[in-house]
């Protein structure tokens, strides 16, 4: 049974090789499949690092909740402290006399990387940036960004200013999947408030010029963190994010960038594995009207799979059986574990084919004799 479930697996996996393993210059790196949820890379995920303006993000979920919220609406005028004027760094160019609304300061955030703005929401939103910061600590932990503290709502060096690639990578699905009616502003290339930001109304998203369906999210450098990037791209139906920090320049974001985009699309591909309904292999029923029962997937199973690999993709169909009648139409009874090269193994439900009745008096009167019978023969034999 295992022999013909791989050989009908397998046939729908048509490549030969080895998978090319994508090696970064970047200090830490992590790249995701959303249509699968598999980690196609991980360098260094899980170390705690300055983020710089990637940490931006993070100021734009605690304002997107608050939009979800009612607490603010797009068009709600924000008050700017001499202390949100004064920062340095990237800005929009706010000073005490203006009054912007959410709908420019999530621009001035996302294309200019503007600190001033960034301190702007978190006065506005929680009274102090101090207090701010530390209610961006608490949500980083509860959605389970476990890695991440802030100090600040922008990104400014600061030693508990940290978060993880993995953390930010989990943010960044989060205001794709979360914020849809937000998100199309990440792919926004120039903004200029009140015509003051000329020199940098420019979103610093270098991927956004290239095409291949990138549409966001914020790129970040200090010189203790060295030049980063969230990104995301969408072809066809698979979205990948990519996040990558530590790289020396401006150009070697770039570079990185596009490379790590290009490898996750071109080295792995969507594939139909199994569908629906496709009988899977057949499992023994104890005491049934019928003698086994056919095990399928209750939809179409979707895996993403080395582009160029087939060496070493196996399938195995586990249950303990025999299956135990009455069996439900639909009922889960075991499992099917496909484990390709260098992904993580995906387990998919297996249900019963069909309903199985029990069996009738005169078929268990049947199977009870050939188990005493068999127990008969195994007490005859010397070697028992």
């Amino acid at each position: 049974m295992r022999f013909k479930l791989l050989l009908a697996i397998v046939a729908l996996l048509p490549f030969t090789g080895q998978a090319q393993a994508f090696e970064t210059r970047a200090k830490a790196a992590w790249v995701y499949d959303m249509a699968t949820q598999t980690v196609l890379m991980d360098k260094n995920a899980d170390e705690s690092l300055p983020p710089a303006s990637m940490s931006k993000l993070m100021t734009l979920n605690m304002l997107f909740e608050a939009l979800r919220d009612g607490r603010v609406t797009m068009d709600t005028q924000f008050t700017v402290s001499t202390r949100a004027k004064d920062m340095g760094g990237s800005t929009m160019f706010l000073n005490e006399r203006d009054r912007p609304t959410t709908a420019e300061l999530i621009k001035g955030i996302i294309i200019n990387s503007g600190n001033d703005a960034c301190v702007v929401v978190a006065e506005g939103l929680a009274g102090t940036e101090e207090a701010f910061a530390r209610q961006m600590t608490d949500r980083a932990q509860a959605l389970g960004m476990t890695n991440s503290t802030f100090a600040n709502a922008s990104g400014w060096p600061d030693p508990y200013q940290r978060m993880s690639m993995r953390d930010l990578g989990i943010l960044a699905r989060r205001l794709i999947e979360e914020f849809p009616e937000f998100y199309p502003i990440f792919s926004e290339t120039e903004f200029n408030f009140a015509d003051r930001a000329a020199a940098n109304r420019h979103n610093r998203n270098p991927l956004l010029k290239l095409g291949g369906g990138a549409d966001g999210l914020k790129t970040g450098h200090t010189t203790e963190a060295g030049y980063g990037l969230v990104g995301s791209a969408k072809q066809g139906e698979r979205r990948v994010i990519f996040v990558i920090t530590g790289l020396d320049s401006e150009k070697d974001r770039a570079e990185e960038a596009d490379r790590m985009m290009n490898w996750a699309f071109r080295q792995f591909v969507l594939k139909t594995v199994v569908k629906a309904g496709q009988r899977i292999a057949e499992a023994d029923v104890w005491l049934g009207a019928e003698a086994s029962v056919g095990l399928v997937a209750a939809e179409d199973v979707t895996m993403l799979v080395p582009a160029l690999v087939q060496d070493g993709v196996t399938a195995q169909v586990n249950y303990t059986g025999p299956l135990k009648a009455p069996l439900a139409q639909g009922a889960e009874v075991g499992s099917l574990t496909i484990a390709v090269p260098d992904l993580p193994e995906r387990r998919i439900p297996l249900m019963a084919e069909t309903a199985v009745a029990p069996a009738g008096f005169l078929k268990r009167i049947e199977k009870a004799a050939q188990v005493l019978h068999g127990r008969f023969l195994a007490e005859q034999d010397p070697a028992s």
